[in-house]
């Protein structure tokens, strides 16, 4: 009886309109308000505004008759990707690397916060981690530098390395074969230590009683990383999984541009690296559009294999992005 009085008196006072609540609010909350400003014209002006040039895809653009006086050619640009007997090796070489990103990159920063969190000793701890860390603040361009001197046939490490033991020096960065290895490599050095941040932090957010009542069943280190540690960060993992999944069409185009040349396209051109020549180093006149209709495509089969991860991590477990 209580409860009923309780809901006709809740349901009896009248709520005020929506108008006025959010006046309320930005008047309580002006100032988290004023801090998303600068967040909103960066999404406007750099992430919703360039969506409208999208539509020169469906055009045949000319850079002097603007979007608006470009003739209209529809799916045009979409036929000439599928007739492109050449994306058949784009697609193949941005598959290849993202699946050794998420086969071979993605464990590793698991693995690591793993032992990491293992360490004992603060002062080792905080020490290994910052030095795992810090590669991620150095560009690309100074990373793929110290991989050129590393293994250069004339004076680098490897091949000197190579020639003592009485090989013959390999120009590792015109050998199509050694490319997806080297860009691998370099993926791992630089990217491992920022992306065990997040696993670390689910770590540390464990409830310690479950390590203790671990420790009174008599289970060993290896024990509770594996049935406790693993188990309890599996949320984040799934999660970083489905991001890596959408970005399986996005490989790292500040690195490969830096490391490729026309020597090693056959391993080396990706979509991205694609795009970027027939838009800013074609003879003549860019194709935009067509390089626009490129990776609209891409960006719609990273969307649909986003919507697949998604589902397949509800199924399988309880963790799904929306």
């Amino acid at each position: 009886m209580p409860r009923m009085l309780k809901k006709a008196s809740a349901e009896a006072v009248p709520r005020k309109p929506l108008k006025q609540r959010i006046i309320k609010d930005i008047r309580k909350n002006y100032l988290l308000y004023l801090l998303l400003i600068p967040g909103i014209i960066t999404l406007v002006l750099f992430k919703l505004g360039p969506l409208g040039g999208m539509v020169i895809a469906f055009e045949d653009f000319s850079a002097f008759q603007g979007v608006f006086g470009s003739k209209w050619v529809g799916l045009e640009n979409f036929k000439r990707i599928l007739q492109d007997p050449y994306m058949i090796t784009l697609v193949k070489n941005t598959v290849i690397l993202a699946v050794l990103s998420i086969v071979v990159v993605f464990p590793i920063p698991v693995l690591f916060s793993l032992f990491l969190n293992e360490v004992r000793q603060a002062r080792i701890k905080n020490s290994v981690q910052t030095l795992s860390f810090l590669p991620y603040f150095i560009s690309s361009a100074v990373m793929v530098s110290i991989l050129y001197t590393l293994v250069s046939p004339s004076y680098g490490l490897i091949n000197n390395i190579i020639k003592f033991f009485g090989g013959t020096p390999i120009y590792f960065m015109a050998e199509p074969e050694w490319f997806r290895p080297l860009y691998i490599i370099l993926q791992i050095w630089q990217t491992f230590g920022y992306s065990s941040i997040i696993y670390l932090a689910g770590i540390t957010s464990i409830d310690q009683t479950l390590y203790e009542a671990a420790e009174v069943d008599g289970a060993n280190r290896w024990q509770k990383m594996f049935k406790i540690t693993l188990p309890q960060i599996s949320s984040s993992i799934v999660v970083m999984l489905i991001i890596s999944i959408g970005n399986i069409f996005s490989v790292d185009l500040d690195r490969i541009l830096l490391m490729y040349n026309p020597s090693v396209y056959e391993t080396a051109d990706v979509i991205q690296s694609y795009v970027y020549r027939i838009g800013f180093e074609s003879t003549g006149f860019p194709d935009y559009s067509y390089g626009t209709a490129v990776n609209i495509l891409k960006s719609i089969i990273a969307f649909v294999l986003v919507i697949i991860a998604n589902k397949l991590a509800a199924k399988y477990s309880e963790t799904r992005l929306f």
